[in-house]
């Protein structure tokens, strides 16, 4: 049996990148799919390439009358929704914090905290009263550590952390769970515009990425895909409130530090000299 098998699942940002291929995977694993973006042709191409198990619905996640109606045209479409993946993202505002508009904050945190926090609330709408469902929201490593991202995207991925705690406290008692994953590098559109200055130059994100990677492999959208499809399966029906890292060690020391790299005998020379700060 397919691990989603029965399940309904809505995607937002679904037409490209990780939410395509969290789409994708979940149809593969038996799920039903509402591909949620605001990118109409991208998102009917993805939704007709996987046949009746997918359905497309324009959503504009800043809008929260668009969230409503993806929730409910799962419902109506479906007959139900089991899973909810608030993917949809940005970059957002850029550059020093002195120099960042009011307005560009807002309209960063629109998308990045605002759709989330709402996408949450009308998944939990229709969940809580079946007392069942998995809410899974994107973070970023950038919402782990600081330095990794924008100031307003770090903040607001922080928050996406914060509040899938928050909404699992009040969840649990209803069985629906609310958890995060936290990408590292991946290898999207998206970042191949922040590395290369090109969404398509993929050869030369992959290369850089592999690059920063302590395992020395780039991610791709599969990865991600696979630990959002934990979360959102029964073999997470223990998690709720956490957090998954997916970054090949990046933010957790997966790095060789200064001492990893030294001969023993040289590090203990070294604590010999019993030099002290």
């Amino acid at each position: 049996m397919a691990r989603l098998d029965g399940k309904v699942a809505l995607v937002t940002g679904a037409a490209s990148g990780i939410g395509e291929g969290t789409a994708r995977r979940f149809v593969e694993e038996g799920a039903r799919v509402v591909i949620a973006d605001l990118q109409a042709d991208k998102a009917q191409e993805v939704a007709k390439s996987l046949g009746d198990a997918a359905r497309f619905v324009r959503c504009d996640v800043t809008n929260e009358a668009d969230i409503a109606a993806a929730v409910d045209d799962a419902v109506a479409g479906f007959g139900q929704l089991d899973v909810m993946v608030n993917n949809a993202g940005i970059v957002g505002a850029v550059g020093s914090i002195m120099e960042t508009s009011a307005e560009a904050f807002d309209a960063t945190m629109a998308v990045l905290s605002r759709a989330v926090f709402l996408g949450t609330k009308h998944a939990g709408r229709v969940m809580v009263p079946r007392r069942m469902g998995s809410i899974v929201s994107l973070a970023s490593t950038a919402g782990v550590i600081g330095g990794l991202g924008p100031h307003v995207y770090t903040m607001a991925k922080h928050g996406v952390v914060g509040l899938a705690k928050s909404a699992a406290s009040e969840f649990s008692q209803y069985g629906v769970r609310v958890n995060a994953v936290a990408p590292g590098n991946t290898v999207t559109a998206m970042t191949s515009d922040v590395v290369a200055g090109d969404p398509d130059a993929t050869d030369k994100t992959i290369k850089e990425i592999q690059r920063m990677s302590p395992l020395g492999i780039a991610g791709l959208p599969e990865d991600i895909a696979a630990a959002i499809l934990y979360l959102a399966s029964d073999e997470a029906r223990y998690v709720t409130g956490h957090t998954l890292v997916v970054d090949a060690g990046q933010t957790t020391g997966g790095s060789a530090g200064p001492f990893h790299g030294q001969p023993a005998n040289v590090v203990r020379e070294a604590g010999k000299r019993g030099v002290r700060d």
